[in-house]
């Protein structure tokens, strides 16, 4: 292996550069490629070679060296000298695009791949790293991974970002073509197996998803995997399964708003109705968001802002009806009252269940004492 190294560095720098009598030391520029100090053997190439040199072996050499150092700088600007000679070679296409990517210009990246398909309508390879670049326009996107998709079929990560794409749009039978395809080609890739099971469940292929997703199971508990193949059980009437599957999300503590969605209508069907209540009060616990309170709060300020009290104080009463209601609710409730509204009798209720809260006496130390103040106004 030594030796072919040592062969293809001879055969590319065999030429000496005229005003130098020094040529390429193949054996040190070997032993800098396979230690990868690749930084050391950039330098050595431009201490051989002037900085005005167009050579374009030279040029590439050196890029490439300063590309694997880090290096981008350098590494582009030796780029862009062979891209001016020759601007339809792909290889420094693709070796511009992917330093715009390493420094952020994705716009830039673009435009070097489109240069490549313009060359070469064909290339797989510029489609896929266009469609990963392509992040503002899902259809664009779907129309660069459709193309990678058609030059490539078994590739697992274009089928699977195209699959996911048609997912998104509601384009199911697509995406479980397409991921079928892949599949064919690597039946034991799990990666596209887990990722046609939710597309095979809106396909109504339920038989399918638990074929595949038992097996899958068999290796290892996959909460994503379980969810499927419970949704798939429950359309098949199977609830007694369909609830031991999800019981096993519940010990995991991955249980989802859906999930429990699912086990209340089991027990429902089972005419378990205590199990099916307390598995319904469980879905909208879950699908309370920890901020929700904060929202309403925030609506309810908004609705004071625009001198509409009335609709504040329906968003601060919704905000208490969730669990572990903000003591600052009750205060914005009782200065509504208060101030806005003129409402004595309310505006004290408020005001007392602000205190009784237990605000934070240290964080709240003006709001409390404003609020025992105006308890005793309001009680003359």
């Amino acid at each position: 292996m030594k030796n072919i190294f040592l062969f293809l560095i001879c055969i590319l720098f065999q030429q000496t550069v005229s005003a130098q009598t020094r040529t390429i030391d193949a054996e040190k520029l070997l032993e800098f490629y396979q230690t990868q100090r690749y930084a050391e053997a950039a330098q050595y190439l431009q201490s051989i070679y002037p900085d005005g040199t167009q050579d374009v072996k030279v040029l590439n050499q050196i890029a490439y060296c300063n590309l694997m150092a880090g290096k981008l700088p350098e590494a582009e600007k030796n780029y862009l000298k062979i891209y001016a000679q020759q601007p339809t070679f792909l290889p420094v296409l693709f070796s511009l695009s992917s330093i715009s990517v390493r420094k952020g210009q994705n716009a830039k990246a673009k435009s070097f791949l489109k240069n490549i398909i313009q060359l070469d309508s064909n290339n797989f390879k510029a489609y896929k790293q266009l469609a990963d670049l392509t992040v503002d326009s899902l259809q664009l996107k779907v129309s660069y991974l459709n193309k990678a998709n058609r030059l490539n079929a078994a590739d697992p990560i274009v089928a699977y970002d195209l699959a996911q794409a048609y997912k998104l749009l509601g384009l199911f039978q697509p995406a479980y073509d397409i991921l079928k395809t892949a599949i064919v080609a690597d039946t034991s890739n799990l990666f596209l197996l887990e990722a046609q099971l939710p597309i095979a469940n809106e396909l109504k292929k339920y038989d399918e998803v638990i074929a595949v997703g038992e097996k899958l199971l068999q290796n290892e508990v996959d909460a994503n995997v379980v969810k499927d193949v419970g949704k798939a059980y429950f359309f098949l009437k199977n609830y007694q399964k369909c609830l031991l599957l999800y019981q096993i999300l519940e010990k995991m503590d991955k249980q989802t708003e859906a999930t429990l969605y699912y086990m209340t209508l089991c027990y429902r069907e089972q005419k378990k109705y205590e199990l099916a209540a307390t598995y319904a009060k469980k879905t909208i616990e879950e699908g309370i968001s920890v901020n929700t309170v904060n929202y309403y709060a925030t609506l309810g300020a908004i609705y004071e802002a625009n001198d509409q009290p009335t609709n504040a104080i329906a968003a601060y009463k919704k905000g208490l009806s969730f669990n572990k209601p903000s003591a600052s609710l009750y205060y914005r409730l009782a200065l509504v009252y208060d101030l806005k509204l003129k409402q004595a009798k309310n505006a004290l209720t408020y005001y007392n269940l602000y205190l009784k809260s237990k605000p934070d006496a240290d964080k709240e130390k003006e709001q409390i004492e404003y609020t025992k103040s105006r308890i005793l106004e309001l009680k003359k």
